[in-house]
C-alpha cells in the first residue's frame, strides 16, 4: 500500500475531530464527515479553539495552527471517503451501527482504501466481516485526548493482512504516536486490564469501603498513577465503561467482568461524567 496521502474520519464527536486534529497537525490532507451539518460545523469550532490553545501554551506557532486548520475538510455525505487511502470509522459503540458504517464504506472507498475503526473494545474481526476486504480492515484505537495521548492500538483482525498492520504502523507515527500492535480480542490490552479496575474501585465506593476521593487518592499515591480510576472513568464517560464492561462480560464469559450495579445505576440516572456534569464527581463548565 502507498503512503497515506488523505484521511476521512466519519464520525465528528470527541473522539473524530480528536482524530482530525492530529491528521491535520501532521501535514496530512482529512475530511471530516459526520451526517448531522451542525456537529460537523461544531467540531471544526472546537479544533479552532484546541489549535488557538496549543499556540498559546507554546506547542504549536501561528503558521502551524493555521495550515492544520487549512487541511481540515467537512462533509455530511459517507461518499466523500472516495478520494481517501484510509477512513477512520468514529461513531458511537454500537455493534450494529457500526457494521452498517463498514458495510456503506466498502461500497463508497476506493478498493485500495485502508478501512480502520477507532473502537475500543467491539472485534475487528466481526466489523471486517461487513465489507469484502477484510484483509484491509483493522483497528486504530486512539485515547481520548487524541491530541494529548500518545498511545495507538493497532488491531489486528482475524484476516487482517501484513501491508495494513504496516500501513497503520506507519500512519501512527507518522501523527507522532506510538503504535502498539495487538491481536484482536474483547477490549484489546488497554480495556481489557484498565476497566475492570475501574469497575472494582466502583464496587469499593458502592460496599463503602472508601469515599471517591479517597479511592482515587490511594490509586494515585499508591500505583503512581495520574488519576485515580473514578476521575478517570469520568473523562471517558460512565456509559463508555459500562458498554465496554458488557462487552467483556458477554464475549469472555466471566463473571469478573461483571458491571457494578452502581455503574449501571448512574449510567441511568444520567451521570455520565464530565460530559454530563456530573459523575462521581461534579464538574462546572
Amino acid at each position: 500500500m502507498n503512503r497515506i496521502q488523505r484521511v476521512a474520519v466519519v464520525g465528528a464527536g470527541t473522539m473524530g475531530r480528536g482524530i482530525a486534529q492530529v491528521v491535520a497537525q501532521a501535514g496530512i490532507v482529512v475530511t471530516l464527515i459526520d451526517r448531522e451539518p451542525e456537529l460537523v460545523r461544531a467540531s471544526l469550532e472546537e479544533i479552532r479553539r484546541q489549535l488557538d490553545r496549543a499556540v498559546e501554551r507554546g506547542r504549536l506557532d501561528r503558521e502551524q495552527a493555521a495550515v492544520a486548520l487549512s487541511l481540515i475538510a467537512l462533509d455530511t455525505d459517507l461518499q466523500a471517503v472516495a478520494d481517501a487511502d484510509l477512513v477512520i470509522e468514529a461513531v458511537p459503540e454500537v455493534v450494529e451501527l457500526k457494521q452498517d458504517v463498514f458495510r456503506r464504506l466498502d461500497q463508497y472507498a476506493a478498493p485500495e482504501a485502508l478501512l480502520a475503526s477507532n473502537t475500543s473494545s467491539i472485534s475487528i474481526t466481526l466489523l471486517a466481516a461487513a465489507t469484502q476486504r477484510p484483509g484491509q480492515v483493522i483497528g486504530l484505537h486512539f485515547f481520548n485526548p487524541v491530541p494529548v495521548m500518545k498511545l495507538v492500538e493497532v488491531v489486528r483482525g482475524l484476516r487482517t493482512g501484513d501491508q495494513a498492520v504496516e500501513a497503520a504502523v506507519e500512519f501512527a507515527q507518522r501523527l507522532g504516536k506510538t503504535p502498539v500492535v495487538v491481536n484482536d480480542s474483547p477490549g484489546f490490552v488497554s480495556n481489557r486490564v484498565l476497566v475492570p479496575m475501574i469497575n472494582e474501585a466502583i464496587y469499593a465506593l458502592m460496599e463503602g469501603v472508601a469515599p471517591a476521593e479517597a479511592i482515587d487518592t490511594v490509586l494515585r499515591l499508591g500505583a503512581n498513577h495520574p488519576m485515580g480510576p473514578l476521575e478517570l472513568a469520568d473523562l471517558i464517560g460512565l456509559d463508555v465503561v459500562l458498554h465496554i464492561l458488557e462487552v467483556l462480560h458477554h464475549d469472555l464469559g466471566d463473571p469478573k467482568y461483571r458491571p457494578c450495579p452502581l455503574l449501571r445505576q448512574m449510567v441511568a440516572a444520567g451521570k455520565l461524567g464530565r460530559k454530563s456534569g456530573e459523575g462521581f464527581y461534579r464538574y462546572q463548565e
